[in-house]
């Protein structure tokens, strides 16, 4: 891959990162008292274009 797509596709998910983990933390913090609950998360990337559909899932502690 060529060093533009891969700077591309840094910054892309650096911005995935960093505006999903402030948006968990509203909608956490929204939620109310947390303490001790667990979370089930998905986060989904899909590239229309070339058909790629990337799930992943987890879980988070409050």
């Amino acid at each position: 891959m060529s060093d533009e797509f891969n700077m591309s596709m840094r910054k892309f998910l650096k911005q995935v990162g960093v505006t999903s983990q402030q948006a968990i933390e509203e909608a956490v913090r929204n939620a109310g008292p947390s303490q001790g609950t667990k979370y089930r998360i998905k986060a989904v990337v899909t590239i229309e274009e070339i058909g790629l559909a990337h799930e992943v899932n987890g879980e988070i502690e409050g």
